[in-house]
């Protein structure tokens, strides 16, 4: 797929270690500190690139329609001019969803897939999830980031224990740009890979925290049901922001994957 050059951006990336090139995509209204825990583990191991997506972070924000292949060729880019391909590829949540558009757009940069709390297509779960959907919405327009932030965080980390995670999150998410957070919302809204699924190629895990409330786990199965060869690996006592809130358990299941990998 091919997009005019002037309608992509240049994300901003950090970038560290030697090794394969593995590069992590953030979930929705989050950045590159979704990863603070695994960099830890990977840095030793892998070339790692970990981005803010357009819209987030320090990366830019140009004016919308946002829609997932222009999120992807972003990535693309990014991927081409560092020369850091074929790469590992893990994405949780909104991550998961352009490393899928990634895998089917350019195959060739792509080694392998882990996604994480993600789907195909987020708006067909049931009608819990389409009236989150709906809420998340409203509150974009109606609101404001600061409620649509401490919203989302509660719904992360619901736990008495998790407190400082929720502040932490809460925080960083409320500064987001609110018009970019909702072009993004747009492009998640309009999101539908599953009659593609059977075309991507890559080695693929498939994640998910068996107490997520955000993405539905009939929506994780249905993604290892329908990439060929990809399997599903539930982790216990996690939401939907695994890699924080089970990190030690999420790096094993990580590592465990990237080490079957063959020699390129």
């Amino acid at each position: 797929m091919t997009h005019n050059p002037h309608d992509l951006v240049d994300l901003a990336c950090s970038e560290a270690g030697q090794g394969p090139p593995l590069i992590l995509l953030h979930g929705l209204g989050s950045s590159q500190n979704d990863w603070l825990m695994q960099q830890v583990a990977l840095v030793p191991r892998y070339r790692t690139l970990v981005v803010d997506l357009r819209g987030h972070g320090k990366s830019p924000k140009p004016p919308g329609p946002y829609h997932m292949p222009l999120l992807a060729a972003d990535v693309a880019r990014l991927l081409t001019r560092r020369g850091a391909h074929p790469a590992h590829v893990i994405g949780l949540s909104l991550g998961g969803a352009v490393a899928q558009q990634l895998a089917l757009d350019w195959p060739h940069l792509v080694r392998s897939l882990m996604l994480v709390n993600t789907a195909a297509r987020f708006m067909s779960g049931g009608w819990r999830q389409r009236l989150m959907g709906l809420r998340r919405m409203i509150g974009v327009y109606l609101g404001d980031m600061d409620s649509v932030a401490q919203a989302v965080a509660e719904r992360l980390f619901p736990r008495p224990e998790q407190a400082a995670w929720r502040r932490e999150t809460a925080q960083r998410m409320a500064a987001n740009d609110l018009k970019a957070y909702r072009a993004v919302l747009w492009a998640i809204a309009r999101f539908d890979l599953r009659q593609r699924l059977g075309e991507i190629r890559c080695p693929t895990l498939v994640v998910a925290g068996d107490e997520d409330t955000t993405v539905p786990m009939a929506a994780k199965r249905l993604l290892a049901e329908r990439i060929p060869g990809s399997r599903l690996e539930i982790i216990d006592h996690s939401g939907h922001a695994t890699p924080i809130d089970q990190p030690e358990a999420f790096n094993r299941v990580m590592l465990r994957f990237l080490e079957m990998m063959p020699e390129p």
